[in-house]
C-alpha cells in the first residue's frame, strides 16, 4: 500500500525541530478492555503499530498508565530501535488503582516515577514529549499547576524530558505554563461535537502550539449524527474519515491521534488525510459543535 500520509502535511513543534505528520496514532486502545491489561491478541497489536510506522506515521501517542504499563511496552516490542523522527508523546499525572480507576498523580515522586516507568517500558534513555496531564477523571479545573510543572523542568534539565506539554488544561493555565517554560502542545478533548476550545485552538495557532485533540472520534461514545452520516455518503467517505478530515481543516495547528485495534480502521483513519471537505460541507458540520467552553 502507498504511503497514505501526504508528505507535505507536516507541523514542526513550537520551539523545536520536530516536524510531525498531522495524522497521527493513539495507542490507548492496545489495552484491554477499558484500558486495562493486556490486549487479547497482543500480536495484532503490535501488528497495527507496524503498519501506522509504514504508512507514514511518526506521531505516537500513549502514557505509561494506559494497561498500565501496555501500551508502551508493546510500541517497544514492535518498534524498537524507532526509526530516525518517530516522535512518542507519552502523558504522566495519573496513575491506575487496583480496581482500574484513574488517579490524579502529581507530587514530585509520582511524577519522577512516572518518568523513569516510560523510559524502561519504552526503551528510550530521554523523552521527545512528556504531556503533564491536569485536571481530573472529569475534566479541567482551574487550579495552578505550577508545582508540578517544576518537577517535569527538573527533569528536563536532567536530560530525561526534551519537550513539554500539557493535557486537560484550561487557556488561563496554558498561560501561566507558558510563562514559566516552552510549552509544545495541548492535548484536550475536542470533536465535531465538543468545541469548548474553540477560542483556545486558534489563541495557539496563532502562538505556533500544536493543538492535539483526544477523543476526535468521540471516545467511548463514538459520533453519531444524521447530519454527518449524510456529509459521508455524499463524499463517498466513512462518517470517522468525514470527522477525522473536518479536524484537520478546523486549524494548520491541530493533530491527530485516531486511535483503533485494528489494521482495516488504522488504513480508513489514515486515508482521511486525503480527504478535502466542501465548504458546505463543512458549514452544515460546524452545526453540529456546541457553545461549552473547556
Amino acid at each position: 500500500m502507498t504511503l497514505a500520509i501526504p508528505t507535505g502535511s507536516a507541523f514542526t513543534l513550537a520551539g523545536t525541530q520536530l516536524s510531525i505528520n498531522r495524522l497521527g496514532y493513539g495507542a490507548m486502545q492496545l489495552a484491554g478492555p477499558h484500558v486495562w491489561g493486556a490486549p487479547a491478541d497482543p500480536a495484532a497489536a503490535r501488528a497495527v503499530l507496524r503498519e501506522a510506522v509504514s504508512l507514514g506515521v511518526n506521531h505516537i501517542d500513549t502514557a505509561d498508565f494506559y494497561g498500565p504499563h501496555v501500551t508502551n511496552q508493546l510500541i517497544k516490542e514492535a518498534l524498537h530501535p524507532y526509526n530516525k523522527g518517530l516522535v512518542i508523546v507519552t502523558k504522566v499525572g495519573f496513575s491506575r488503582g487496583a480496581d482500574a480507576s484513574w488517579n490524579p498523580a502529581h507530587t514530585k515522586a509520582e511524577l519522577t516515577h512516572a518518568v523513569h516507568d516510560n523510559l524502561k517500558n519504552l526503551g528510550l534513555d530521554a523523552l521527545e514529549v512528556v504531556n503533564l496531564r491536569w485536571g481530573d477523571a472529569h475534566g479541567p479545573n482551574e487550579r495552578s499547576l505550577a508545582e508540578p510543572l517544576a518537577v517535569l523542568m527538573d527533569l528536563q534539565k536532567q536530560g530525561l524530558i526534551r519537550n513539554i506539554g500539557l493535557s486537560n488544561i484550561t487557556a488561563t493555565q496554558f498561560d501561566e505554563a507558558q510563562a514559566m517554560t516552552n510549552i509544545v502542545c495541548v492535548q484536550n478533548q475536542y470533536n465535531l461535537t465538543q468545541r469548548g476550545d474553540d477560542a483556545l485552538i486558534d489563541d495557539l495557532a496563532g502562538r505556533g502550539v500544536a493543538y492535539v485533540p483526544y477523543f476526535p472520534l468521540g471516545g467511548f461514545n463514538p459520533l453519531q449524527s444524521a447530519a454527518l452520516e449524510r456529509c459521508a455518503e455524499q463524499l463517498e467517505a466513512s462518517p470517522m474519515q468525514v470527522a477525522l478530515a473536518w479536524l484537520l481543516q478546523r486549524s494548520p495547528n491541530i493533530l491527530v491521534i485516531a486511535g483503533t485495534k485494528s489494521i482495516k480502521h488504522l488504513r480508513e483513519n489514515l486515508k482521511a488525510a486525503h480527504l478535502a471537505l466542501p465548504v458546505d460541507v463543512v458549514a452544515e458540520l460546524d452545526l453540529m459543535g456546541t457553545s461549552t467552553n473547556a
